[in-house]
């Protein structure tokens, strides 16, 4: 069903190459600019200030999280769950009735909440936005829908169909609805989610639907960010549901419907969250950038040597995925890394090739996850520290012309009696601002080595190397660098990000 129209219509912000996105949960981030009036502001009454502090970090898009009409209906069945209960609680020691408002994946209707203001207000917000050059990203979530969903009646071919026997067997699986009995949502791999309805991806009705949905969504923002969107491949598909979704279509769900949005607005960004190794798949067949969930796990888990295995991918990958090492999904970076080495993370995603993603509160070190199924978040102090280093760093990304530069991989070596530079991650680029490199010590002891440069033209002078982020200085030989590297002796999750220039 199309979504009610807002009466502005904008034209789409184009998002430069390797764009920095920022994630904003909308409900919760309203609450809070609200404390000073007794409630929360709808988006058309965020004062400037605000959406000048995001141009100014500075980012080029702004993903606001969840701001689609939620379910009643999802909302009786969360407040049944003691899980969901329990996981409101640690976040919210102080939780109170009005503060769960239910799942934004959770979708009635792709009509703005009246909570946010409706869609003249999700106009005005992405006219904010766009006068300071900023794109807006929306969710779109393929896999299912509320319970109430007008599609539940109106079109209940678009959904997998169950039966009142199935039911009553399996009630864990099956949801009653005002169109009947459907399955519930769900992935190969946990059990089904109680509170949406399984969408049937195999369906040319649904195809229709969406892509008429979709259209209209489109104009009112500039990227769609696409919720679990490998569950919906072919491939997938038949593998989690079987010969209840029937026999597949020649054509996968995403190369036909991505095709028909963006025969109406081909400017639109379609962003992936993916899993399983499925970001290729999904960058085939269309999506401009893909979660990179995988160096996200590196980072936490695994030593420099397997996050250096994951960038030797091609760069036709690297270029469409996007960096984060936090998202309203994922625990908080602050929580999840000791400080040293969550600023050493944080300089490696920020400096790739493809794509970065912040979310707000990251950069101030909040450490509490907030369900999906609140409107509030807990009091938390910021630490002034780690927001003055994602300043710096988020500004050395943006004027370093990393966006358009020639990047690539740089090899590391060193000694027979030295293995420490195996710890070391390296990268450079080049571009119209210059030439930079990015060096991580992603270890938590001692690091000495040689970068091995891709730029002869050094030779023959002396060059000043200014590390964006301490602000120290350092001038090197050009001959030593060319012909042997560059030596560099970094302390533990220690970095450099520096910028060459000539002397004279």
């Amino acid at each position: 069903m199309p979504t009610k129209r807002s009466r502005v219509d904008l034209r789409h912000v184009r998002l430069p190459p390797r764009p920095t996105v920022y994630e904003i949960n909308a409900a919760v981030w309203l609450e809070r600019l609200g404390l000073g009036r007794g409630r929360p502001l709808t988006l058309d009454e965020v004062p400037g200030e605000h959406w000048d502090a995001l141009a100014a970090l500075p980012v080029d898009a702004v993903w606001l999280m969840g701001v689609w009409e939620r379910s009643p209906a999802g909302i009786e069945i969360a407040l049944r769950s003691r899980d969901v209960d329990r996981a409101n609680r640690a976040a919210l020691p102080d939780l109170r009735p009005e503060d769960v408002i239910g799942s934004p994946y959770c979708v009635r209707e792709y009509v703005v909440d009246a909570r946010f203001g409706g869609p003249n207000a999700l106009a005005a917000a992405r006219g904010a936005l766009a006068g300071r050059g900023l794109a807006l990203i929306l969710d779109y979530v393929p896999n299912h829908v509320a319970p109430d969903h007008p599609w539940v009646v109106a079109r209940p071919g678009c959904l997998l169909a169950g039966s009142e026997e199935e039911f009553a067997d399996h009630p864990e699986a099956f949801i009653r609805t005002g169109g009947g009995v459907f399955a519930n949502g769900r992935d190969p791999y946990f059990p089904p989610w109680p509170d949406v309805v399984q969408l049937n991806a195999f369906s040319s009705e649904l195809r229709d639907a969406v892509a008429e949905t979709l259209i209209e969504v489109g104009s009112q923002c500039d990227g769609l960010r696409c919720d679990m969107a490998m569950l919906m491949t072919n491939e997938v598909f038949a593998r989690t549901w079987g010969e209840r979704a029937g026999p597949a279509p020649e054509v996968d769900y995403w190369p036909e419907l991505i095709g028909r949005v963006k025969a109406a607005h081909s400017d639109l960004l379609f962003m992936a969250e993916a899993y399983w190794d499925m970001e290729w798949t999904l960058q085939q067949q269309g999506f401009d950038l893909c979660y990179d969930k995988r160096l996200c796990d590196r980072l936490v888990h695994d030593p420099a040597e397997s996050v250096l295995e994951h960038l030797r991918a091609e760069d036709a990958y690297q270029e469409r995925l996007i960096r984060f090492i936090e998202n309203h999904d994922e625990p908080r970076a602050a929580a999840t890394f000791e400080p040293a080495q969550g600023r050493a993370a944080a300089v490696v995603m920020s400096a790739l090739e493809g794509a970065r993603l912040y979310h707000d509160g990251q950069l101030d070190g909040l450490r509490t996850r907030i369900p999906v199924f609140l409107g509030r978040g807990p009091d938390e102090p910021v630490d002034a520290d780690l927001h003055a280093f994602y300043a710096r760093l988020i500004r050395a990304v943006a004027d370093s012309g990393l966006r358009t530069g020639d990047w690539q991989l740089c090899g590391c070596s060193g000694w027979p009696d030295n293995a420490s530079w195996q710890q070391l991650l390296a990268w450079c680029w080049s571009s119209d601002a210059g030439r930079h490199l990015v060096v991580v010590n992603y270890a938590g002891a001692p690091a000495q080595g040689r970068v091995h440069l891709p730029w002869p033209e050094l030779a023959g002078r002396d060059w000043e190397l200014s590390d964006r982020l301490s602000g120290a200085r350092f001038t090197r030989g050009g001959e030593g660098m060319a012909a042997d590297g560059l030596y560099v002796a970094l302390g533990p999750w220690s970095y450099h990000f520096l910028a060459f220039a000539g002397r004279t």
